[in-house]
């Protein structure tokens, strides 16, 4: 695919996304208008928030279930942008030796304590562990396969890039798993890369990425934040660019959707 009909390939899919996305989030809305177990309705009733006035009230109760449903959006949309350019699965499957589940345990506990700052070379090598093996599947965020440099990429996506204190280890230690289902298969790591990714950087665009949680678990070279995930989805320097600029575009199908609810919930705003 050239550079002009890629770009005009995703400026399409997130065009669509958008548009359906609004629509579907003004229509879902105004049918819960008297449903008491409505999204907004649910939070609307808010004693202290709704003392502060009805306008707070209800924009808070909306920026909930606005937040949650786009960023489900934009995992939906990413995953089809990526469909253009790789083989796009959501699970892994295949043998796991109990010299790589020991190993991958052991270097866990050492990031859990500090006891050592997570490297990507802290994994090379675990293809050659072997012992007991055991079948074992894995769901996937994103497992990518790029079939001109035949490339996997497996990819824990947090659209704002929140990563569970409780999760964090059983997160990256799935992932280590994955890779090690890979690269038994393949009989090569160079081939197989790890990535947490997020589609927005909450620090701002091109800052630091300094969230602790995710530090103390995955390396530097395993962030692939904001610009350069939609990069890699759209396997293109300007996809970033490309995605911000036609959701840009597209906003205002959005703050449509949005007016449309406000005038049902707040007739008299």
């Amino acid at each position: 695919m050239g550079i002009k009909d890629n770009e005009k390939a995703i400026r399409a899919i997130v065009g669509a996304y958008v548009e359906a996305y609004a629509s579907g989030f003004s229509d879902r809305h105004i049918a819960e208008r008297d449903d008491e177990d409505g999204t907004i309705n649910m939070k609307i009733n808010n004693v202290f928030v709704a003392a502060l006035g009805p306008e707070i009230q209800y924009y808070s109760a909306l920026a909930r279930s606005l937040d949650s449903s786009l960023g489900n959006m934009l995992e939906r949309m990413a995953i089809k942008i990526a469909s253009l350019h790789y083989v796009v699965t959501q699970h892994v499957e295949g043998k796991l030796y109990k010299e790589q589940t020991d190993y991958i345990a052991e270097i866990l506990e050492k990031y859990k304590r500090h006891a050592m700052k997570p490297q990507v070379s802290d994994y090379v090598g675990m293809t050659k562990k072997k012992g007991d093996v055991i079948e074992k599947r894995h769901e996937s965020d994103y497992y990518l396969i790029d079939e001109e440099t035949d490339m996997r990429y497996l990819i824990e996506l947090k659209i704002g890039g929140d990563l569970d204190n409780k999760k964090a280890r059983s997160e990256k230690e799935a992932l280590l798993e994955q890779y090690c289902i890979l690269t038994n298969e393949l009989g090569c790591e160079e081939r197989v890369k790890i990535l947490f990714a997020t589609a927005y950087n909450r620090y701002g665009e091109g800052k630091p990425w300094t969230q602790g949680r995710v530090r103390q678990f995955f390396a530097d070279d395993e962030l692939c934040i904001s610009r350069d995930f939609w990069n890699l989805v759209c396997k293109s320097s300007d996809g970033f660019d490309i995605v911000i600029d036609e959701y840009r575009r597209n906003a205002h199908f959005i703050n449509e959707a949005l007016d449309k609810i406000k005038s049902i919930y707040l007739p008299n705003a």
